[in-house]
């Protein structure tokens, strides 16, 4: 169910939903839409990006485009209005009045009444309306950070600084978010003059006193003159892009949000949560290469991708098959081990906006040809950044292939609420001992790390040998599935 208003027979409201698993936001990645611009139901009008991923938001009714609230690139809470459509477009009625121009999630309007309780959303509720009322600023702030702005920027352009009153400065009025926005670009807030109301400093604030400090470093030579910014960047891009520094620069600082800071969180969480535990085994796979480029000419393969994560992901599967204690997971809040009887298996998937777990639901019940097929979506939909929270959701073990980056192996850390992790080196031509002689022989390294509160040793190493014994003889597949 989607989240909208109605704010009068004309025009109606639609709110920043929750798009996840109880996320409170999201930050706009870029609008399809402009004002003016006609709509229809379910017509798709912006992207958004959480924690989890990049979801587009259809809008749930008709109409024309009336205003967007928050530029690209603002975080905007869940439950607050981001864009307003005119659904009776040539009728009479006086259009509601504007917010504020570009408003950002932290700068909430204490005047503006919100409706009290919950409100649906995609999925779950939204964030309970708080009854607790701001008392107003005193006005006295705004003038004395202008006065000290004026000075510093006087300062830098060279010209004698106007006498500042002694009186005690006051500490600049932001929020949280804005102040660490500001320390992330290096900005001195004592040096930015408000544009807030009661005096407060905005996002934009701070992005327009970072536009002159961005051309100074940028400068070619310290005794050039350098014209300050007219205009602060685009909210639109990356706040490591506010700041382009120059290649003499020791330090650049990138903000944490979004996808990054859910893997900071969930890796965090997973090492200090789950004792690990990573067993290791070389194996050679020259047999599993040579059916690799069998079933590449096979008909019934046609029309889906065959490589070597295709037949490791179904080793995987007939190991757990085999040894099923391995698929659960430990319930810390009930003191239980939760044994799964399916497995959603997980690729891990670099992506422009970070690592991603997708996983591919039931995929013990799938057939080769369907495997691929859904390995083949899988990747297809987390390189084009289409990946949605649900496919990321419930899986139970996972697969990272670090040797497409020439890796030989590394000790991967658990994806949160899962029981292992398999991560597959490089394979590489190496001399091997093959039926008593050394032979060059494709080859490559496994490492399997596991949750040690609920696979013990003895366990853990008989999935990774079975794994290891099938990619060894591929015809395991048949006799051991």
């Amino acid at each position: 169910m989607t989240t909208m208003t109605q704010t009068s027979a004309r025009f109606r409201e639609f709110k920043m939903p929750d798009v996840g698993e109880g996320l409170t936001e999201a930050e706009i990645l870029k609008w399809f839409v402009q004002p003016g611009d006609p709509v229809t139901d379910g017509q798709v009008v912006c992207e958004v990006e959480t924690a989890k991923a990049a979801v587009e938001l259809p809008i749930p009714f008709d109409g024309v485009v009336h205003e967007l609230r928050f530029s690209e690139g603002t975080t905007v809470d869940v439950g607050q209005v981001i864009i307003t459509v005119d659904v009776a477009p040539g009728s009479d009625e006086e259009p509601p009045a504007p917010a504020p121009a570009q408003k950002p999630v932290d700068e909430p309007d204490a005047s503006a009444e919100e409706p009290k309780g919950r409100t649906p959303v995609l999925v779950g509720y939204g964030v309970a309306e708080s009854s607790t009322k701001r008392r107003p600023r005193k006005g006295t702030a705004a003038p004395e950070a202008a006065a000290v702005a004026a000075a510093v920027q006087a300062e830098l352009n060279g010209h004698a600084a106007p006498a500042v009153p002694e009186a005690p400065v006051a500490r600049p009025l932001a929020k949280p978010p804005v102040r660490k926005l500001a320390k992330d670009l290096g900005i001195d807030l004592a040096t930015v003059v408000p544009t807030g109301k009661d005096g407060i400093i905005t996002r934009e604030d701070v992005h327009a006193a970072a536009a002159p400090v961005a051309s100074a470093v940028a400068a070619p030579a310290a005794g050039e003159a350098v014209a300050p910014s007219a205009q602060a960047p685009s909210v639109s891009e990356p706040v490591a892009a506010a700041l382009e520094v120059s290649a003499s620069a020791r330090e650049t600082r990138i903000p944490v949000k979004g996808v990054r800071k859910a893997i900071a969180q969930a890796m965090v969480g997973s090492a200090f949560t789950a004792p690990h535990v990573t067993e290791f085994v070389t194996v050679d796979v020259t047999r599993t290469m040579k059916l690799v480029a069998e079933l590449k000419e096979d008909k019934e393969m046609a029309g889906v991708r065959v490589n070597p994560l295709l037949l490791i992901a179904k080793a995987l599967l007939v190991a757990i098959k085999r040894n099923p204690e391995v698929n659960a997971a430990w319930d810390e809040a009930n003191q239980e081990i939760v044994q799964k009887h399916y497995v959603n298996l997980g690729i891990a998937a670099a992506t422009p906006r970070g690592l991603i777990v997708p996983n591919i639901k039931d995929a013990h019940d799938k057939t080769l040809p369907q495997l691929a097929a859904a390995l083949g979506e899988l990747v297809t939909t987390a390189r084009d950044g289409k990946t949605s929270p649900a496919a990321m959701a419930g899986g139970t073990v996972t697969i990272t292939n670090v040797g497409v980056f020439g890796v030989d192996t590394g000790t991967p850390i658990l994806n949160p609420g899962e029981s292992a992790i398999l991560a597959v080196g490089a394979i590489k031509l190496q001399p091997w001992v093959h039926k008593g002689k050394v032979k060059p022989r494709q080859v490559t390294t496994l490492a399997l790390s596991f949750d040690h509160r609920l696979v013990d040793g003895e366990l853990g190493s008989k999935v990774l040998a079975d794994v290891a014994a099938i990619l060894e003889q591929p015809k395991r597949l048949i006799t051991w599935a």
